[in-house]
């Protein structure tokens, strides 16, 4: 196996300055973008032609300084070419680096971030991640308030799942080998509770579709969800591009949920279609926003006689619901509702409880009389 050498090498720009560039042979592969390439631009530039001692001077450093960076990238080379630690790595800044990282996944790796930044007041290098820093910020996670509400507890659950996104954050960086160790291998998960999952009948449903609303974009969107099962940020972003037509004339819907990152490819109802109205451009449910949510949501639901409370999240336990109890089996359900596990379905199927019912009058013990 040869050992990439990398060249310092200089470039004329049409401003009069010289920019210093890095030359790759053979080309390495670049860790953010995964391409392969010859050339690393350092952002250094100096005097083509000094005049005075004092720029002959700034260029001298400035070509030391490259240099100096050209030297740590062949010893980087050559150290995980052969199996080593790369030291220089670990000083980097771990923080700048979880950032970096965020355009590329879902708003809860935005949310871990902000905890984690909290947590390490700001500063944070990969020598510094260890397991008992990690440990420390589970700790913060199971006793710290919300970052959009300071007065409000984040809960268990809620904790759970940012250390879980925080523990497969820890396996990229360490699949990118900024990590030294599996830190992982010594971090156990934080559990769930069980909570009580609120959902409606197919008469509360029905209730709503009869009950007028003072927004009727908040009424087709809440309808759309318990027809669909799809979450309020899947709907809100819900664009006409994303429907598609069968052969036979049925619709269907292509997106990425933004919970799970999942691409999925699924059928619609005719009503479910017909609830999105004319069919146009950009956002189906177009003025359709969050604040109704809190404000307008309430007061429709109590309109319509419905006494439980009720959040927007409900359609989608009002949808699995309602497919469990009409008999479809759970890996469909599973699979309309984009979940990764089947195992996250099945918690309802034990919100049936006439299923539970008819499981209990299964078995008989008395003799029928004749």
């Amino acid at each position: 196996m040869s050992a990439t050498k990398v060249t310092l090498r200089k470039r004329a720009l049409p401003s009069g300055k010289i920019t210093l560039y890095l030359d790759f042979y053979p080309p390495v592969r670049n860790p953010r973008t995964m391409q392969m390439s010859r050339r690393e631009y350092l952002r250094i530039y100096i005097a083509k032609s000094p005049r005075t001692p004092a720029e002959r001077n700034i260029n001298a450093e400035k070509m030391k300084q490259a240099e100096a960076i050209r030297a740590q990238r062949e010893l980087s080379i050559i150290n995980e070419q052969f199996g080593f630690i790369d030291k220089t790595k670990q000083k980097m800044d771990f923080l700048a680096y979880f950032k970096d990282k965020l355009p590329d996944h879902n708003k809860k790796w935005g949310m871990v971030y902000g905890h984690f930044s909290k947590y390490v007041c700001g500063k944070c290098t990969f020598a510094d991640i260890t397991v008992e820093l990690c440990e420390g910020f589970k700790n913060h996670l199971l006793n710290a308030n919300q970052l959009s509400h300071e007065h409000r507890k984040l809960s268990q659950n809620s904790a759970a799942g940012y250390w879980s996104t925080f523990r497969g954050f820890l396996n990229l960086a360490l699949k990118e080998k900024y990590l030294i160790e599996d830190i992982n291998n010594s971090l156990d998960k934080i559990e769930t509770q069980d909570t009580r999952r609120q959902f409606l009948t197919i008469g509360g449903v029905q209730a709503l579709y009869e009950t007028p609303c003072r927004f009727p974009v908040l009424k087709a969107a809440s309808l759309f969800s318990c027809l669909t099962g799809l979450r309020f940020s899947d709907i809100l972003a819900l664009r006409w591009e994303n429907f598609e037509t069968y052969p036979d004339g049925g619709h269907c819907i292509r997106l990425r949920t933004e919970k799970t990152e999942a691409e999925a490819l699924n059928p619609i109802s005719q009503e479910a279609y017909e609830l999105c109205g004319e069919k146009s451009e950009g956002l189906v449910f177009k003025g359709f926003k969050k604040t109704m949510l809190s404000t307008v949501l309430p007061k429709w639901l109590q309109a319509a006689g419905i006494t439980k409370k009720i959040t927007f999240h409900c359609f989608r336990h009002t949808f699995a619901t309602l497919l469990v109890s009409s008999g479809s089996e759970i890996y469909t359900v599973s699979k309309m509702l984009t979940h990764k596990n089947v195992s996250t379905t099945q918690i309802y199927a034990d919100l049936i409880d006439e299923k539970k019912r008819q499981a209990a009058e299964i078995i008989k013990i008395k003799s029928k009389k004749i």
